[in-house]
């Protein structure tokens, strides 16, 4: 891949960020309609999950940070979906098996939350119509988008299971056919959709015409989530959880999200002088690696939905905590850890306006094409998020009714002392999202680094994501030779990436000058723009 690097984008009145250009555009032209970025930023998710099927849509689950600049506070929004009434470890253990199914309608076992969230953060924060939001989505699926090299390499490695159900026609394979990369797609289906939504309210999606298509069709193929389940789903208003690095306010939301993570890692990181360890270095990239094995550890021992465990958060996050926890660190050699992989498919907006209101938005279908299911007539496919439940009686994720997942999706956000935001950032990329943020605060907060630059620079991820059965440290090719063969000579399992490689995830960030001004950085490892007003 040729050197893609994009320069920074500056705007007073409002910039959108995310991993498609057409849907940045869209979030901007909400803007420019009057609109605040809490409409801007349903407007992008609405339209990602038209030009980017594979990374989200309908059927997945939504994560909220949003500052609210009336009232001068951050406020979390949960709209990730539960588990179906009957979705009992013995409903999969009678069918004789060990895990959920990653794919299939067996693995479409939760409520997507993410409709239900832009409905939410819409009634109370939100400016313009509901309907006026969905209409640059409308207008995407009706009128046609081209496809892109992303969307073509997932639905190709994700035919056979788009195809599973040869009854049904998969909106994303025109005449049965992956598309060509430029190729004009169309989504009549989800046009249909959305313009329920738009026209009819939530309810449609949750009580009416949209939830019984859905559970309909899983009822004919032994799915387990029913009607009263989408009617009894709702987000969650949520207080973020903080910690403070280098005199900032570093916030994440809390479990079920895995955000507490890269609060560890900063904790553990803190005391080093990251100015004498030197960016880049071996060093550098084996410090942040001990620092989230250290953290995936109480991860994995924890996380889960706070309404079924008594999760310790406020001492996980503590100063004291890492305090004890930081000897483990050798700068010398690498520690082990084991991981199981986890899916990758996430999309990450940022949205910032001219009052000065903020948003970090990521929404997320888990896999690449979530569980591959579409229910006829609807136009996107259902989350797989639930096959991350376990089946084992003991452990903390272990499947229950009414419960909510083990989540990867985590929106970032910095604060300045005084709680004025300072850098809005997130990514895509499953374990990697804790990672990737850790590289861009310590570029942004240690390094100095403006918001494209932290994000071009080349990135590092430890564990197993997108399915992969190995577990590694992937550095991208960028990163000197000589600092990988350190790496190695430490005990790092070293696998070399390309220079720049979707695995390292969507990053976006945007910094809040203090004057009235926006700095915005985007991806060049995706489709996405940066839209300054």
């Amino acid at each position: 891949m040729p050197n893609p690097v994009k320069t920074p984008v500056h705007s007073t009145a409002g910039l959108v960020v995310c991993p498609h250009h057409l849907a940045s555009a869209a979030g901007a032209q909400i803007l420019r309609a009057g609109g605040n970025a809490i409409d801007a930023a349903i407007a992008t998710q609405a339209a990602l999950g038209v030009v980017y099927p594979h990374m989200t849509g309908l059927g997945g689950d939504a994560f909220w940070l949003i500052y609210d600049a009336e009232t001068q506070t951050v406020r979390g929004l949960n709209g990730s979906g539960r588990a179906a009434g009957q979705a009992h470890p013995a409903f999969y253990t009678d069918q004789g098996l060990t895990e959920i199914p990653q794919r299939g309608p067996l693995a479409a076992l939760t409520v997507p939350g993410a409709v239900g969230s832009w409905a939410q953060a819409h009634e109370q924060l939100g400016k313009l119509a509901w309907a006026e939001l969905l209409q640059p989505a409308i207008e995407l699926a009706q009128l046609g988008y081209p496809a892109t090299g992303s969307q073509v390499h997932w639905t190709r490695r994700d035919r056979a299971y788009l195809q599973a159900d040869p009854s049904v026609r998969c909106p994303f394979l025109p005449a049965g056919n992956v598309p060509k990369r430029g190729d004009p797609l169309t989504n009549p289906e989800l046009a249909a959709t959305l313009e329920m939504l738009a026209t009819e309210g939530v309810e449609s999606f949750y009580q009416g015409a949209i939830a019984h298509q859905i559970t309909g069709y899983l009822s004919s193929v032994g799915g387990v989530l029913t009607a009263e389940d989408f009617a009894h789903h709702h987000s969650d208003w949520v207080d973020p959880i903080e910690t403070t690095y280098r005199d900032y306010r570093v916030v994440q939301m809390p479990p079920n999200s895995q955000g507490f993570t890269v609060l560890q890692m900063l904790n553990l990181i803190e005391p080093f002088d990251l100015s004498a360890i030197g960016h880049g270095t071996a060093d550098y990239f084996h410090l942040m690696v001990e620092a989230t094995k250290l953290a995936f550890v109480d991860r994995d021992r924890w996380l889960t939905d706070p309404d079924f465990a008594d999760i310790p958060i406020q001492q996980l996050i503590s100063k004291a905590y890492s305090d004890r926890c930081r000897s483990q660190i050798q700068m010398n050699r690498a520690s082990p850890k084991p991981a199981r992989p986890l899916g990758g498919d996430t999309v990450y907006t940022a949205v910032v306006d001219a009052a000065g209101n903020a948003v970090s938005v990521i929404q997320s279908l888990y896999f690449d094409f979530g569980s591959a299911i579409v229910a006829p007539g609807t136009g996107f496919v259902l989350q797989n998020r639930g096959s991350f439940f376990s089946l084992y009686p003991h452990h903390i994720n272990v499947l229950a009714p009414h419960k909510r997942t083990f989540h990867t999706l985590m929106p970032g956000m910095v604060l300045h002392p005084d709680g004025r935001p300072a850098w809005v950032l997130g990514t895509m990329g499953g374990e990697g999202q804790p990672q990737t943020q850790l590289a861009l605060l310590t570029r942004l907060l240690d390094y100095g680094f403006d918001p494209q630059a932290a994000i071009n620079q080349p990135r590092w991820l430890w564990g197993r994501t997108w399915g992969e059965v190995d577990t590694g440290l992937t550095l991208e090719g960028r990163i000197p030779a000589t600092a990988q063969q350190a790496l190695r000579d430490r005990g790092h399992p070293v696998k070399t990436a390309p220079n720049w490689t979707e695995k390292m995830g969507h990053a976006h960030v945007i910094r809040c000058n203090g004057n009235g001004g926006y700095e915005g950085g985007c991806d060049p490892r995706s489709d996405g723009a940066a839209i300054a007003l």
